[in-house]
């Protein structure tokens, strides 16, 4: 009897065989290196595949994800995955995605203790502290949650732009740029929110 974690692999096999079908050399392109236009800063959530929600391949997006997709100063693996993709990749665009819905951002709105992550959640808190007055000022839950996680978005794309590898980069004249975007998991549909930022 099969197992989920047995389907993996053949599922893994299935996905050779449909891509050999396609492209017979396609493992061979990938196989000789990475120039990936596009860095994904994302949510760890499983509903929110990167390549799967903007239609792109193996090789068109380099992705770094953690819990409400925050960018954080001291967080040397969020600004090493920044460095490698701005200055060695060459990325033109870095995109920082969030979602409706995010367990991060919810968590951030209560008092409950979690554990471990309410480290994390810290600085999700943060965030909901400086735009506290517009956030209580929405009466409707799911709406201040809603348009709470856009907020998170908005300052973790203003924390990007002071992070000293994107001033570097435009300073050195890098055509480096970044968005702000939040996924809808109810219909699919990815929503820019580049006109709220303001750096």
């Amino acid at each position: 009897m099969k197992t989920y974690y047995s389907n993996l692999i053949d599922n893994n096999r299935k996905w050779v065989s449909e891509k050999l079908n396609q492209d017979s050399d396609f493992f061979n392109k990938l196989a000789h290196g990475q120039k990936p236009p596009v860095l994904w800063i994302g949510c760890a959530d499983s509903r929110v595949p990167a390549n799967e929600i903007t239609g792109t391949q193996p090789g068109e997006m380099f992705v770094h994800r953690n819990i409400a997709n925050m960018v954080i100063h001291t967080d040397m693996n969020m600004l090493s995955v920044l460095d490698y993709a701005v200055n060695v990749l060459d990325v033109k665009h870095v995109i920082v995605c969030g979602h409706y819905g995010c367990g991060g951002v919810l968590a951030a709105m209560d008092t409950k203790e979690y554990g471990l992550i309410d480290n994390w959640i810290r600085h999700i808190k943060d965030v909901y502290r400086l735009h506290r007055h517009e956030l209580d000022s929405i009466e409707d839950m799911k709406e201040r949650a809603n348009r709470f996680v856009e907020i998170n978005v908005i300052e973790q794309v203003a924390d990007l732009s002071k992070t000293s590898i994107i001033k570097n980069a435009w300073k050195n004249g890098k055509d480096t740029q970044i968005h702000g975007w939040v996924y809808d998991i109810k219909n699919g549909l990815i929503q820019e929110l580049d006109e709220q930022i303001k750096f």
